[in-house]
C-alpha cells in the first residue's frame, strides 16, 4: 500500500470543501428552507381567492398548517427537538416583549373607548375646524386621532361615518372625502408609539420608538405637509361649517399623556400602564367607569389582540425553524447578492415588506414575517436600525394603504356605501408618502441616519 503525497491530501480536501459549500447553497436546499414560508402565502391566497374574501380566512390557520410543515420538513432531528426549535423562535425574548405590549395597547385603547376618549377627540377636531380649511382639518384631525389611538381602522370607523355626513352636507364626492381620513389615519397608525406596526418594526430592529419616531417623521413629515396644502388648495370653495357635539377636555388627557411620555422617551409598557391607570382615574370621577367596568375594558381590549398574539407566535416560531434550516441566509444571500452598498440594502428591505404586504394584506404580519430578514440586512450593511424599521413601517402602510382588499380601504368603503376601488384614486398621501420614502432611499436621507 502506497503513501499518498500531502499535496493531493490537501487537494482532496479543498475540492471536497468545495462540494460541500456547493451543496450547502444549491438553490434547492435553499428553496426547500424557505417551502414553509411559500406553503403558508399560497394557503392564505389561494383559499382567500376561492372564498373571494382576503378576511373570511383566517391568517393564523395558514400560518398553523405552514408551521406543522416546517416542523415535519426538518432533517436530523428527533420530533422533540423540532418542536424545541419552533418553541425557541415563538418564546424569543422580542416576541414576548412584543406580545407584552400588544396586550397593554389593548387594554389602553378599550378603556379610553369606555370613557368617551375617542368621541370627545372627534368632537374637539370637528369644532376648531374652519369651512375652507375643511379638506385639511379632516386630514389633520384624522392624522391626530390616529396617532393617539394607535389604529388606523379604529380612526376610520370613528371618523368615516361624520365625514361621509359632511359630504352630503356640502355636496362634495364621498369617495375623496372618505380618502382623506383614509390617509391620515395611515399617517398617524405609521407614527403612533402605540400602533402594532410601530411596535413590530422596532422590536424586530432592536430600537427605541422615539428613535424610530424621528427618523420617520423625517421623512413622512413633509409628505403629510405636500398633502395638507394640496388639501387647504382643494378646499377653497368650501364654506359650509359642520356641527359638533360637545367637547370635555378632561378626556383628552389619556391620548396627549400618551403622546406627551412616549416623545419624551419613557419605556412604552409604562407609558400604556400609566395610560390604562389614568383612564381608570377619569372613568372613576366622572361615573362612566365602575370597578368591573375597568376590568371587562382592560378584558376585552386583551381580547381584541388574540389572534394576533396567537399569529406572532406562531410567525416567531416558523421564522425559526426557517433559520435554523439556513433558509434565512439563504434569501439573504440571494437579496445582497447584487446589492452594492447600503442604498440597495434599504430597496431590498423594501421591496420585501412591500411584497409580504400585497401577499398577506396585513402590514402588521408582513413587518413580523420579514422582520428577521431586515435585520440580518441591516446588520450586515451596517445600516442603521432606526432607519431600517422606518422603512419598514411606512412601506408596510404604503402597499397597506392602496390595496383594495386590505382591512382599512374595505371598512371605509362599508361605512361610507362605495366600493374601496373608487378610493383609491384620491388617496393623496399614502401615493406622496411613498415618492418621499423612495426618494429618502435613494438620496440617502436623513443623512444623521444613513
Amino acid at each position: 500500500m502506497g503513501i499518498i503525497p500531502d499535496r493531493y491530501i490537501s487537494e482532496l480536501s479543498r475540492s471536497l470543501k468545495k462540494r460541500k459549500k456547493a451543496y450547502d447553497e444549491t438553490p434547492m436546499s435553499g428553496w426547500l428552507a424557505l417551502s414553509p414560508l411559500f406553503v403558508f402565502l399560497c394557503l392564505y391566497l389561494v383559499s382567500s381567492i376561492i372564498a373571494n374574501d382576503f378576511y373570511r380566512i383566517p391568517i393564523s390557520a395558514a400560518f398553523l398548517l405552514a408551521s406543522i410543515y416546517g416542523i415535519l420538513i426538518c432533517r436530523g432531528k428527533s420530533l422533540e427537538e423540532r418542536v424545541s426549535v419552533f418553541s425557541r423562535g415563538a418564546g424569543n425574548r422580542n416576541v414576548l416583549l412584543m406580545i407584552w405590549i400588544f396586550v397593554l395597547a389593548g387594554a389602553f385603547a378599550a378603556t379610553a373607548k369606555q370613557i368617551g376618549a375617542i368621541d370627545a377627540t372627534v368632537n374637539l377636531a370637528l369644532r376648531i375646524l374652519p369651512g375652507k380649511l375643511l379638506y385639511a382639518g379632516l386630514f389633520l384631525a384624522s392624522c391626530f386621532i390616529s396617532m393617539s389611538i394607535g389604529t388606523s381602522v379604529g380612526t376610520i370607523v370613528a371618523l368615516v361615518p361624520v365625514a361621509a355626513g359632511i359630504a352630503q352636507e356640502i355636496g362634495a364626492g364621498e369617495a375623496m372625502i372618505t380618502a382623506i381620513i383614509v390617509g391620515g389615519a395611515f399617517f398617524g397608525d405609521n407614527l403612533s408609539f402605540i400602533s402594532d406596526t410601530t411596535i413590530a418594526a422596532t422590536r424586530t430592529q432592536e430600537c427605541s420608538m422615539s428613535d424610530k419616531f424621528k427618523v420617520n417623521f423625517r421623512i413622512v413629515g413633509p409628505a403629510a405637509v405636500v398633502v395638507t396644502l394640496l388639501y387647504i388648495f382643494l378646499g377653497k370653495s368650501v364654506s359650509v361649517v359642520p356641527e359638533a357635539g360637545a367637547v370635555e377636555l378632561a378626556l383628552l388627557i389619556p391620548y396627549i399623556l400618551v403622546i406627551i411620555l412616549a416623545i419624551t422617551g419613557v419605556d412604552v409598557s409604562a407609558v400604556l400602564a400609566i395610560g390604562i391607570a389614568v383612564n381608570a382615574v377619569i372613568g372613576f370621577a366622572q361615573g362612566s367607569l365602575d370597578w368591573s367596568g375597568w376590568l371587562e375594558g382592560i378584558g376585552s381590549g386583551i381580547s381584541g389582540m388574540g389572534d394576533l398574539i396567537i399569529v406572532t407566535m406562531l410567525a416567531g416560531g416558523m421564522l425559526e425553524v426557517i433559520r435554523e434550516n439556513g433558509g434565512l441566509d439563504f434569501i439573504v444571500r440571494g437579496l445582497t447578492r447584487h446589492i452594492r452598498g447600503k442604498r440597495g440594502a434599504e430597496l431590498s428591505i423594501a421591496g420585501l415588506v412591500s411584497l409580504a404586504n400585497l401577499c398577506t394584506a396585513n402590514n402588521t404580519i408582513a413587518i413580523i414575517t420579514t422582520g428577521e430578514i431586515a435585520r440580518d440586512i441591516t446588520r450586515r450593511f451596517g445600516l442603521d436600525p432606526r432607519k431600517s424599521a422606518s422603512i419598514l413601517d411606512t412601506f408596510s402602510c404604503l402597499i397597506q394603504g392602496l390595496i383594495p382588499y386590505g382591512a382599512q380601504l374595505l371598512m371605509a368603503a362599508g361605512l361610507a356605501g362605495i366600493s374601496s376601488i373608487s378610493i383609491i384614486g384620491y388617496l393623496y398621501y399614502p401615493f406622496v408618502m411613498g415618492v418621499f420614502a423612495l426618494g429618502a432611499i435613494l438620496l440617502r436621507l436623513p443623512r444623521k441616519y444613513s
